[in-house]
This record gives structure tokens, sequence and C-alpha cells, in this order.
């Protein structure tokens, strides 16, 4: 299994990464990280829409949901049949929108992988193809300043800050319940409010003990995925 992931995923990307690496003028690393982030978005973008699009509509049916979680509040078995009649109404599939994610995984741990392990460090550059021309060695310092082999702490607080930013765009009001049935959902609520803090905390605090091109790259594929979110939605309330 390890070979295969090595073979199918590791590999080409990290080739990917030196063939861009080789062919910029200067040689910036950080140049370079943001061109293979592009090609991994575009490559992924049909899963990425697909899963911004699922989360949007289950979004928007989140109110009729709350009301009938009210209702039923006493009767899950009511409760499942009337959420089944309403995701099929709406022509819903409450799990096509962590489909696409599961199917993004191995790609987002080959890049992980590519930067964690240091571009010249492991013998890495022995994984170079034949056809590509193999550096001596890849200058890890992008823009003449930032060393991407080591931990970078505004790379890392610009990654968190991303992700705070895209993770509010996908978040809603919800409206105020009153009755008991809904002191579980009220609790849900305080707890997705604090992950909606806590995941982007997570990011810079996990960035900062890693090599900066890895917060480079987690930073320009959160921007590019908000920024996608940004056209889906306007797309979708205007038609």
């Amino acid at each position: 299994m390890s070979y295969l992931f090595q073979t199918i995923f590791y590999k080409p990307i990290f080739n990917l990464l030196v063939f861009i690496y080789n062919i910029i003028p200067g040689h910036d690393l950080g140049l370079a990280i943001i061109f293979i982030t592009v090609i991994v978005k575009v490559i992924l973008l049909p899963l990425s829409k697909q899963s911004i699009k699922s989360q949007k509509a289950l979004q928007d049916l989140q109110p009729k949901i709350d009301e009938l979680k009210n209702k039923y509040a006493d009767n899950k078995e009511a409760l499942g049949r009337a959420m089944i009649d309403l995701y099929k109404e709406n022509k819903v599939n409450p799990l096509s929108s962590c489909l696409p994610l599961l199917i993004q995984l191995p790609f987002l741990i080959a890049v992980f992988k590519v930067f964690s392990d240091g571009i010249n460090n492991n013998g890495s550059l022995n994984f170079v193809y034949s056809f590509i021309n193999k550096p001596e060695v890849i200058n890890s310092i992008s823009m003449g300043f930032i060393d991407l082999a080591k931990p970078n702490i505004v790379l890392a607080i610009l990654a968190g800050a991303a992700q705070f930013w895209q993770a509010k765009m996908m978040s809603i009001n919800k409206p105020d319940v009153k009755n008991a049935g809904a002191q579980d959902e009220n609790m849900m609520a305080i707890m997705n409010k604090q992950m909606f803090y806590i995941m982007p905390a997570l990011t810079v605090f996990i960035g900062i003990s890693l090599p900066g091109g890895l917060s480079l790259y987690w930073l320009v594929l959160t921007v590019l995925t908000a920024v996608q979110q940004l056209y889906v939605f306007k797309k979708q309330s205007q038609s």
C-alpha cells in the first residue's frame, strides 16, 4: 500500500514541484509551491465544487431541519423519516459533501508528505524522474529572505486567518429556539461555534512547528477554496 501511494501520488507531485522549480526564473521555491498548489486545485476542482455545492445546499436546508428536529423532538423514528423525505424533496444527499473530501485526501496527504519530509532531506531528490533535470540541491529561500524549509510563524498565522475566513463564509445564523426539545440543538450550535475558532487556531499551532513551505501551500489552497466558495455562492444566489 505504501509503494502504491508513493508511486501514484507522492512521486508525481514531488516531480511536478521539481519541474516547476527548474523552469521558474531564479528558481524560487515559494513561487513553485504557489504554482503547484494552483495545479492541484485545478485537478481537484470538480470534486471541491461538488463538495461546496452540497455544503451550501445543506446550509440552506438548516432552518427546515431545525423545524423538524423541534417538531419530532420526542420521536426519533418519525424525525428520521421526515429528514429523508426532506432530502429527497430537495434532491440533497447529506453524504455528498463528505465524499469529495475523502477522494481528495490522498492528494492532500501526498502534498503534506512532500513538504513535511523536507525538499532536500531523506534522499527526496532520488525520487526525481530520469526525464526531469535533477538539481544538486533545492534552494529553500524564497523572495530572498523566507526560508521555507523552516517553520514560519507569519505564514502559519496567515494560513489560520484564511481558514477562519473560509469557515465564516459557511456559517449561518441559527434561529433562537426556546422549547426544551431544542437543548441538544443549542449544544450542537455551541460546539460548532467553538470549532469555528479552534480549527484556525489549530492550523496556526501546527503550522509553527512544520516547514514554512507547507504553511504556504495550506495558505494558498485555503484562499483559492474561499474564492471558489464566493463564486459558487454568488452563482447559486443568481440562479
